[in-house]
C-alpha cells in the first residue's frame, strides 16, 4: 500500500503534465526506501523497480508495459492497470504471502552500488542518440543552479576518467 506522501507527489506530477513514467518514479522511490529501511528485501534491483511500477499501476497511474517486454510482463501490467481502475483490494492472504517471501530476501538490491549498476546497464541498452536526447531534455528542464552543479559534476567525472 503506497504512502499518502507518494500519492500526492505522483498526483502533483500528473497535474504538471509529466509523463506516467515520472509519476511512477515516485512509487519506485518509495519501494527503494522500504527496502533500505528493512521492511522487506528484493532479489534484484529490477524486482524492486517492478514492484514500484506495479504499485503505481494499481494506484491509477496509466503506465502500460513496453512493447518489447515479455508477454508475461505485459499481461501482469494489464492486470495491474485493470486493478487500478476497479480499485479492488488484493487478497489479504496473497499480500501476506508476498510480504513474507520478500522479507526473506536481502536488502542489497536497494544499495547505491546496485542502483548504479542497474542504471548504467539500462543506459547502455539505449542508443547514443536516445542518451543524448535525454541529456538535452535534462539540461532544458533544469534551473541555472542545477545546470551549474551538473556541469561541475561532469567536469569531475571527466577528470577522474582521464586519470585512469
Amino acid at each position: 500500500m503506497p504512502e499518502e506522501r507518494t500519492r500526492r507527489a505522483a498526483q502533483k506530477d500528473q497535474r504538471e503534465g509529466k509523463s506516467p513514467s515520472t509519476q511512477a518514479g515516485e512509487y519506485v522511490r518509495e519501494e527503494i526506501e522500504r527496502i533500505r529501511k528493512g521492511v522487506h528485501g528484493a532479489r534484484s534491483t529490477k524486482q524492486a523497480i517492478a514492484i514500484g511500477l506495479s504499485m503505481a499501476r494499481r494506484d491509477g497511474v496509466r503506465l502500460p508495459a513496453k512493447k518489447t517486454t515479455s508477454k508475461r510482463t505485459q499481461k501482469k501490467a494489464e492486470q495491474d492497470l485493470a486493478a487500478g481502475k476497479a480499485h479492488r483490494p488484493k487478497s489479504a492472504r496473497r499480500a501476506r504471502a508476498t510480504e513474507q517471501a520478500l522479507q526473506r530476501e536481502s536488502g542489497e538490491a536497494a544499495s547505491t552500488e546496485a542502483l548504479s549498476r542497474q542504471a548504467t546497464s539500462a543506459a547502455a541498452k539505449r542508443g547514443r542518440s536516445a542518451r543524448s536526447a535525454a541529456a538535452k531534455k535534462a539540461a532544458r528542464t533544469k534551473g541555472a543552479s542545477e545546470r551549474s552543479a551538473a556541469a561541475k559534476k561532469a567536469a569531475r567525472t571527466r577528470a577522474r576518467r582521464a586519470r585512469r
